[in-house]
């Protein structure tokens, strides 16, 4: 498995990872805030075709790594809310919602996990993305988010966010340069 993520389609990314199961385990950390909340984004979630989404970005909450990029350092500080509507929702297996409110510039994200044994298949798609620039950059963004993810899981000290994303975005840019 590839551990970057790939294009896979107009303006859109996936990734893939394997994650220790079981399966329910992963669930509870896509769908409950608490625990959402230690990789990705805290907030409501309604877990219903239709239902709100509520993400409340807090990088600088994630690891023991507070700094960041100037370009990001009033959202690392302040923080970010998203939010968004299920479009699907079959536990615990399928997860997708947009990626904000405003129509026509909202981007779709779906969740598919599949249980492989003691582990779990994870696989992110992010559909409508506007531009190369934004491909790039959301894949960085899902790739420093899943890395947490794994160590949150594994039991390990999560990894700094900004300098991983940091770290792949250059990545992420000469790959998508070539597709």
């Amino acid at each position: 498995m590839n551990e970057y993520a790939t294009v896979a389609g107009s303006n859109t990314v996936r990734l893939e990872r394997t994650l220790p199961g079981p399966i329910e385990r992963v669930w509870a950390y896509l769908t409950e805030p608490e625990k959402r909340a230690k990789w990705l984004a805290g907030g409501a979630m309604q877990l219903r075709a239709g239902g709100r989404v509520e993400l409340e970005f807090r990088h600088a909450d994630l690891s023991a790594e507070k700094t960041a990029p100037d370009r990001y350092k009033k959202l690392n500080e302040e923080g970010h809310k998203l939010n968004g509507r299920v479009l699907a929702c079959d536990p615990p297996r399928l997860l997708s919602y947009t990626w904000g409110d405003e129509a026509g510039k909202d981007g779709e994200v779906t969740f598919e996990l599949t249980q492989r044994g003691a582990d779990v298949l994870l696989v992110v798609t992010h559909r409508r993305l506007p531009d190369r620039k934004q491909m790039i950059s959301v894949a960085g963004g899902w790739h420093a988010h899943l890395g947490i993810l794994e160590d949150v899981l594994d039991g390990r000290e999560p990894r700094g966010f900004w300098s991983t994303h940091a770290k792949v975005e250059a990545e992420y840019a000469k790959r998508f340069a070539a597709e």
